[in-house]
């Protein structure tokens, strides 16, 4: 999930690494999130390793790896496994799918969801999914809510964080009344690490998403939608499927639609001085 571009400045580079590792504490000391500290050290080193070769082959170049240290932690936070392989391929799929899955120069699924989505829907038997919410523990649940929401305003992504948890506490009344659960019941995500994770870095991920205001809020109204479909269908990762079919789709969209735009503008910046000369 980079935030990352590939020259941060400022010390606003350290902030989203220094939360996802604020959020990883949070969550181990209060209610153990984390079977092994060697799943998450694998995931980190695995993700970091990738980064550095695919960057230096590829691009010819050493990028940040405040990204793929970012995706190595949400692995190792994300998933169950009792094996170690599971977070590796997750890290390494995750990094890839950077380099592999683009359009026009640009990625379009947000890393760590391909990597984690694909793993819990390609492997079931041998990956599952975070599913520990905060329970009780609301100081721990505000300082994530607040700085996270600190990050996700200064990255100019206020609004998609706001648009969807909105839309998802409307969907989770209209659930309750669909399949007969509290609405607390049906809400009660939003509290756990699993979501602080979706909404603040794999949604609002800058790279991944589309160029507009008012389109960032559709997508994330679409998320919402999709992922309100999919859980009355029982799909229990529904928000990483959710975006992982949304999301790229979007994006795509959005690139193709931009790239027109640019080829007439740059036609008519043609026809304009041809006539001029």
């Amino acid at each position: 999930m980079p935030w990352i571009v590939d020259r941060p400045k400022g010390y606003f580079q350290y902030v989203p690494p220094a939360f996802i590792t604020l959020l990883l504490l949070i969550g181990q000391l209060s209610f153990g999130v984390l079977d092994s500290y060697i799943n998450v050290v694998v995931s980190v080193c695995a993700a970091m390793l990738t980064e550095m070769i695919l960057s230096r082959v590829l691009l010819g170049k050493w990028k940040s790896l405040s990204s793929a240290y970012i995706s190595g932690i949400s692995v190792g936070i994300l998933i169950r496994s009792t094996m170690i392989w599971p977070y590796i391929i997750t890290a390494v799929l995750s990094i890839m799918s950077k380099y592999v899955l683009r359009y026009k120069g640009k990625h379009l699924w947000n890393p760590s969801n391909f990597g984690v989505s694909w793993m819990l829907f390609m492997a079931p038997l041998d990956v599952a999914g975070l599913s520990i919410q905060w329970g009780s523990n609301f100081l721990g649940l505000a300082v994530i809510w607040v700085l996270g929401l600190v990050i996700v305003y200064r990255a100019k992504r206020f609004h998609v964080t706001i648009t969807y948890v909105i839309s998802f506490i409307i969907l989770a009344y209209i659930r309750s009344l669909i399949v007969g659960d509290t609405f607390l019941a049906e809400v009660s995500p939003l509290t756990g690490p699993m979501y602080q994770l979706f909404i603040f870095f794999m949604m609002t991920d800058p790279p991944t998403s589309v160029s507009t205001r008012k389109g960032r809020i559709i997508v994330a109204i679409l998320i919402a939608l999709v992922e309100f479909v999919l859980r009355l269908n029982s799909f229990i990762y529904a928000p990483f499927y959710a975006l992982f079919l949304v999301g790229p789709l979007a994006k795509f969209i959005d690139l193709k639609r931009n790239a027109k735009k640019e080829n007439v503008m740059a036609f008519d910046s043609k026809q304009t001085y041809s006539l001029q000369t």
